[in-house]
């Protein structure tokens, strides 16, 4: 009995046959348990006489039949009925079995001898095998369920089985290896074969498939086309027209791609909103806003070259250039969303007219390329993030200093969400977006995050984007962007300014990896001071900085409706950088000072924040952009 119930395999019904050997024997398949279905044979001879004279498989001591039912189980046995008594001088032995047709050959021996009962006497079965998920499963059904398409290789065909359900994965026509595994089937170089294309045709294999060329002043062999013949008339012919011919194509070459380039140039510019934006510039609406070229910007910029190279953003890289005798930053951009195409010349005009001393000044664009690139007045001082994290040995930030960005960087922010038309959302809020010019006054820049607030106030949702350990936790699980998630990230970059500290430490324990849940522990244990850059661990200033951690405290809350509003926090820093500049009993009187101090403790919030949310693993890059 053979039994492979449950496995993708069946017996292959045109390969095998099923042959009965003996005298006197008559053996049967039956192919399911219910003996619905049975093959017979009967085999017989009565003598050995009979048997030498016609020694071939046609019934006398050899019958064959065909198996014309697939099956996966089958079971041999023979009628009882029928003895070799008779015959068993010269027959001892009766047998049945399927067995493949190209693998068998009667022989005589096998009747009078016991030559099939030796371990060699082994005889091969052909059995077929199939992809099949169901009993319906063909190449078409087995495509639209990807995940468990077996076809994997990128050159790889599906043929459904011939009989029976299921399919097979074949390499396609001039590929060979493995159709189940990625890349598994790989180009036949067919010209690394003898005589592919006999000299002196010149093979050329490409993939799938090759061709055979002939060298100038040869031709094909119409007889057989692998075979060259030199052509005379061709190498005259040639070469009386060819100058012309190749200066006349080159003049139709250099006018079709000017036509070309600038036709992709008109497409780049009117998908971006380029012609609304020139208009509005037209009437004097664009606020010293310029719509550059791409050639001015390849100029400005010796054609990108690294060299210029001022840094890298989240949507981009940033050039060092000169247009109109300015120096000037200009922004690469990597990609653009494709719902914001129509709209980006709208925004590019609302973006223009932002102006802000804390906001790094867009003065232009350029739209004649795939995806835009944007000029923006240069910082020459770096990121807050350097500033803080990588200065100078032996220089120092004061607490007044780090004050003064603070208010700076928050009134920005509460510029772009009260006072621009529409408001903005800056969407990743981080000191590494924070400039700082030539007095190291910040800017904020990047705004490769923004949205604008819809006009109607509905709910606008967007794809989860913004900085690792910056993320306000409220939009990781809804996705919607609100100006209490610029909150959020600018309370880590009070953070930053206290501490000095990164935002994420993978040489810390997991639970300690966030500078958020450290922060919020060391408040709840009032180990704030622990935390704090020894370089602002003063005993006069200590009230000061705890004023700014309830701060931070209170825009780190988990909830965003319990955050206060970015104007709120620039007045909070304003009034406690105005306490650092003057000493007790000057300006203020310790009365005003004990209303301030004592109105940020009455907003305590508890928050809670679970000890693995920002426990990423070591191997992880320190800063990573999400949806970028």
């Amino acid at each position: 009995m053979l039994d492979l119930t449950g496995k993708p395999i069946w017996l292959n019904t045109e390969k095998n046959i099923f042959t009965v050997l003996g005298c006197h024997a008559f053996g049967y398949l039956l192919l399911d348990y219910s003996a619905n279905y049975s093959v017979g044979c009967l085999s017989s001879c009565d003598s050995l006489d009979t048997l030498n004279k016609y020694g071939s498989c046609n019934g006398i001591g050899c019958c064959q039949t065909a198996i014309s039912k697939e099956t996966n189980r089958f079971v041999i046995s023979f009628d009882y009925g029928y003895t070799n008594s008779e015959v068993y001088s010269f027959s001892p032995c009766g047998y049945a079995m399927v067995v493949e047709k190209a693998e068998f050959q009667f022989n005589t021996s096998y009747i009078t001898t016991d030559e099939l009962n030796s371990y060699t006497a082994t005889r091969p079965v052909v059995i077929d095998w199939a992809i099949e998920n169901s009993q319906n499963t063909t190449c078409d059904i087995a495509l639209k369920t990807k995940s468990s398409y077996a076809c994997i290789s990128s050159n790889s065909i599906c043929k459904n089985r011939v009989n029976g359900h299921g399919y097979l994965c074949n390499c396609s026509d001039g590929y060979e290896g493995n159709p189940y595994l990625h890349e598994g089937c790989q180009d036949i170089d067919e010209c690394e074969y003898q005589n592919a294309c006999p000299k002196p045709g010149k093979c050329h294999n490409f993939d799938g498939g090759y061709r055979c060329s002939c060298p100038f002043g040869w031709r094909s062999n119409h007889n057989n086309l692998r075979d060259c013949d030199l052509n005379v008339e061709l190498v005259i012919g040639t070469a009386a027209g060819i100058v012309a011919l190749l200066f006349l194509g080159i003049v139709i070459y250099v006018l079709r791609e000017r036509r070309n380039l600038s036709k992709v140039k008109e497409k780049y510019f009117q998908q971006y909103g380029g012609w609304i934006l020139l208009e509005k510039i037209k009437l004097n609406q664009g606020f010293g806003f310029t719509i550059f070229t791409k050639q001015q910007v390849e100029q400005a910029t010796n054609n990108f070259d690294s060299s210029n190279i001022i840094g890298h953003g989240g949507h981009g890289t940033v050039y060092r250039g000169t247009l109109r005798d300015e120096t000037v930053a200009i922004k690469k951009c990597k990609i653009v969303d494709e719902s914001k195409k129509k709209e980006f010349g709208k925004e590019m005009l609302i973006l223009s007219q932002i102006n802000h001393k804390n906001i790094v000044k867009i003065l232009g664009c350029c739209l004649e390329v795939e995806v835009p690139i944007l000029v923006y007045e240069i910082i020459p001082n770096g990121t807050l993030y350097h500033y803080i994290h990588y200065r100078r040995q032996g220089s120092q930030i004061s607490l007044e200093t780090r004050l003064r960005i603070a208010h700076e960087s928050a009134e920005a922010l509460a510029y772009l969400h009260t006072s621009a038309s529409p408001p903005i959302f800056h969407g990743d809020v981080k000191s590494a977006n924070i400039l700082l010019d030539q007095n190291y006054t910040a800017k904020v820049s990047d705004f490769g995050a923004s949205i604008l607030v819809p006009t109607d106030e509905a709910q606008f949702v967007t794809f989860v984007q913004g900085t690792c350990g910056y993320l306000d936790p409220e939009y990781m699980q809804s996705c919607q962007l609100t100006d209490k998630s610029d909150v959020y990230s600018f309370g880590i970059v009070l953070l930053e300014l206290l501490t000095s500290k990164p935002v994420i430490d993978f040489d810390a324990p997991k639970e300690e990896r966030g500078l958020s849940s450290r922060f919020l522990s060391a408040m709840k244990e009032n180990k704030m001071q622990e935390l704090l850059d020894d370089e602002i661990k003063h005993e006069d200033d200590i009230e000061l900085i705890m004023v700014v951690a309830e701060l931070a405290k209170e825009c780190l809350s988990m909830k965003g409706e319990e955050r206060p509003k970015m104007k709120e926090v620039a007045e909070e820093l304003l009034r406690v950088s105005k306490l650092k500049q003057h000493p007790w009993g000057q300006e203020y009187n310790p009365e005003e000072t004990e209303t301030l101090l004592s109105e940020r403790s009455q907003h305590d919030i508890e928050i809670e924040h679970t000890s693995n949310y920002f426990n990423i693993d070591k191997e992880a890059e320190e800063s990573i952009a999400i949806g970028r």
